[in-house]
């Protein structure tokens, strides 16, 4: 996979190539407090929180909640847009977080987990700041799980380029499982659409995917226009909801 620099311009876009819903926050929210125990407040951890799109509203539904971001650029960000009385950012990585051991109550990794780079290290120190007991939400795509949105068939390899970015489901349990995780529960989310297909476009433009720096200029640049052309037929048409992987670990 290659590097994705968000320090450089990336950070500039992301809150808006990324944004979320209402209906979709709710409905991930939702899916969270099902994996979570019922008390509150629960201690939670957001690796890679990136802007802070989800850090905000954990605060709100379930606790306290430190953001973990390498990117200088996008705590920045976070730090000035997505402020909360119960939430704070600090500069770390899934492999080094600067929290004390046994601290959170859960983790959640949204689509960071393939950006991981040394991910034996970043399993073990999951499991040195995740209490006993405690979870870790893990979104992300699986190389054999992939929700293939509607949109990546206007890329001739577009499937091929995004996959590879991720691994398979059993490859990823069984690195968690040998470090003295269990698996609690593995499901599929199903969120509502995320505006018109023309809005999807306009978020696509900005080109804040990991998916795009896997492609060359040339390649990004004729699958935006087909996508254009795609659109241009019925732009108010809805995008379709997405059905999106959640794996939720026990620290044991």
């Amino acid at each position: 996979m290659r590097r994705v620099d968000y320090d450089t311009e990336l950070y500039q876009n992301y809150s808006r190539g990324r944004a979320l819903t209402e209906h979709q926050l709710e409905a991930w929210t939702s899916a969270f407090a099902a994996a979570l125990p019922d008390r509150r407040p629960l201690v939670g951890l957001d690796v890679g929180s990136g802007t802070g799109r989800f850090t905000p509203a954990l605060a709100r539904a379930f606790g306290p909640v430190t953001g973990v971001e390498p990117s200088v650029r996008m705590r920045e960000q976070a730090q000035e847009q997505e402020q909360h009385p119960g939430v704070r950012y600090v500069a770390g990585s899934a492999e080094d977080m600067p929290v004390p051991s046994g601290s959170a109550d859960y983790a959640l990794m949204f689509l960071s987990w393939h950006h991981v780079q040394d991910k034996p290290r970043a399993v073990r120190e999951l499991a040195r700041v995740v209490k006993p007991a405690g979870r870790l939400l893990l979104r992300a795509n699986f190389s054999d799980h992939h929700p293939e949105p509607w949109w990546l068939d206007h890329f001739p390899r577009g499937l091929e380029v995004d996959t590879a970015l991720f691994q398979p489901l059993h490859e990823v349990i069984a690195m968690f499982t040998e470090a003295g995780w269990r698996v609690a529960e593995f499901g599929l989310v199903t969120h509502l659409s995320d505006g018109t297909r023309a809005d999807m476009l306009e978020r696509l433009r900005l080109r804040t995917l990991s998916f795009f720096a896997q492609l060359s200029a040339d390649e990004v640049e004729a699958g935006l226009r087909s996508i254009e052309e795609a659109v241009s037929g019925d732009p108010d048409a809805p995008s379709p909801a997405l059905s999106e992987p959640l794996l939720t670990l026990e620290r044991r």
